[in-house]
């Protein structure tokens, strides 16, 4: 969909681009296509997957694209077609609230350990500006 258009050229608005990937990568199996892809496995049971996006709601003021469980790690994938050097901190913020998610029906005052998964994240960017291949940002930064 073309939201502005110049003499130059036409440009989508990113939030459609967002939409689409979070659209296509809500479908488990096409997930696991990515998530094979990215790390060089060869599952093949959706099964193993846990999709637990966090939707857009009232109450909510963060929703990232796409993010889940396999095994005792959580993925979250971002997608973004213009730079963010704030990526480190959404994704904070995201993992806060499924790590609230995830253990709401734990008491966290108990003497017992409550176990959650790895985080891991990876932003897919396809924006204009230059930027190398891969990028670490860290929150510390």
């Amino acid at each position: 969909m073309v939201t502005a258009v110049t003499p130059q050229r036409s440009t989508v608005n990113r939030q459609y681009k967002s939409s689409i990937f979070a659209m296509l990568f809500s479908d488990r199996r096409e997930l696991l296509k990515l998530y094979n892809a990215v790390n060089g496995t060869s599952y093949t049971d959706p099964e193993l997957l846990t999709v637990n996006t966090l939707e857009n709601a009232i109450y909510m003021v963060v929703k990232n694209d796409v993010s889940f469980l396999i095994g005792t790690r959580l993925y979250l994938y971002e997608h973004q077609s213009t730079w963010n050097p704030n990526l480190p901190l959404r994704n904070l913020f995201y993992v806060s609230d499924l790590y609230s998610a995830i253990t709401e029906e734990r008491n966290l005052y108990s003497s017992k350990r409550i176990q959650i998964p790895t985080p891991h994240f990876l932003v897919f960017y396809n924006g204009e500006e230059k930027h190398p291949d891969q990028v670490v940002m860290k929150l510390s930064e």
